[in-house]
């Protein structure tokens, strides 16, 4: 008797800790395949190049169809768009500026190429000249060392703080003066 009921704990024992050892399979394999599907998809479009236009970069055949001479400013802008810049003093004078953009996931974007595209029309409205240029891709800004001098005195903290006391003072009433 004292052997069965030995024999019985053993089991039950061995079984409580074999299910703690053993690690739980998935249900459905399916869904594991399919997670790992998943997170694979995500892995490989992460760190997939995109190539954006940025700005109005117009096509290189609309702007052969600009005829000098015949167009208006409603035809360029329904060939072109709207333009990105205007000129300020000269209203004649649009800019279609625009530029392609490579990027790749958490990298500084890489400037492809950028153009500007030069609409000047005569006073009438109609086209004078085309002109696209390939805008420079760095340029070097050279920035001014000098400094503006500005009246008064340099002030610690401290001198600014103990020269303003006694400063002030309330101002006397004219009928409280004897």
């Amino acid at each position: 008797m004292v052997r069965i009921s030995l024999t019985y704990h053993l089991e039950k024992n061995r079984n409580m800790f074999s299910s703690v050892n053993q690690p739980k399979r998935p249900q459905n394999p399916l869904k594991c395949v399919a997670l790992c599907a998943i997170v694979a998809m995500f892995g490989v479009t992460a760190c997939e190049e995109q190539v954006n236009v940025r700005g109005n970069l117009p096509h290189e055949a609309d702007i052969a169809k600009i005829r000098k001479g015949f167009h208006k400013k409603s035809d360029i802008e329904n060939l072109l768009g709207t333009p990105s810049a205007v000129a300020t003093f000269k209203k004649e004078t649009w800019y279609y500026i625009g530029g392609r953009v490579k990027t790749l996931s958490f990298f500084k974007p890489e400037f492809l190429d950028r153009k500007v595209v030069i609409v000047k029309f005569n006073d009438a409205g109609v086209v004078d000249t085309v002109e696209a240029r390939d805008a420079p891709k760095d340029k070097d800004i050279k920035l001014v060392e000098r400094e503006t001098p500005t009246k008064g005195r340099d002030l610690t903290v401290i001198q600014q703080l103990i020269g303003n006391v006694g400063r002030f003072s309330t101002p006397e009433k004219d009928g409280d003066s004897k």
